[in-house]
């Protein structure tokens, strides 16, 4: 998904009137927004924590010193390891570690939905939505973060449901 998508989507997701019109430059196509009153922002991650500040949900960005840390750590990681790697090899060890991370958090930061969340949902969509069955369930942990991320109010939109099989691990049999 085209970073100028991405960020509409987000727009409407966080309520503001559709009024913004991004561009894309260079070799990387990194999106670009001409504020009304300033230099022009660039890049996915600075704008989106624009949009979030215009909105007043600066919540989304963290609430304490560590939680900013953490959130602007995974923006980071959006950016550089989930854009531009489209390999299966890639995405699979993307995935392993992910997994890994969110063995005991139900959020990127833990127990709260930050921009982090959103952010890494639309950058990783489009490989979760053509992973296998088994595949999903190899990534467990990615499969219940994705899933609770894909039916939060207003961050799916128009983007196909990925579909999670839940199937039962014992029986009632004695």
């Amino acid at each position: 998904m085209a970073a100028a998508a991405e960020l509409s989507l987000l727009e409407k997701s966080l309520g503001l009137s559709k009024g913004n019109k991004y561009s894309a430059q260079g070799e990387r196509q990194s999106p670009v927004l001409q504020t009304n009153n300033g230099p022009s922002l660039t890049g996915l991650t600075t704008i989106a924590a624009h949009l979030v500040k215009q909105a007043n949900k600066e919540y989304l960005l963290g609430s304490t010193a560590e939680e900013k840390a953490i959130v602007q750590q995974w923006l980071e990681y959006r950016v550089t390891q989930v854009d531009g790697h489209s390999s299966k090899n890639d995405i699979h060890t993307l995935l392993k570690d992910l997994n890994s991370y969110l063995e005991d958090k139900v959020y990127l930061t833990g127990y709260n939905f930050t921009l982090a969340d959103i952010l890494l949902y639309y950058g990783l969509h489009r490989f979760i939505v053509d992973l296998t069955v088994q595949e999903k369930e190899k990534y467990l942990n990615v499969s219940r973060w994705f899933c609770h991320i894909q039916h939060y109010p207003g961050i799916r939109q128009h983007l196909s449901s990925v579909v999670f099989i839940k199937n039962r691990l014992y029986t009632n049999s004695h």
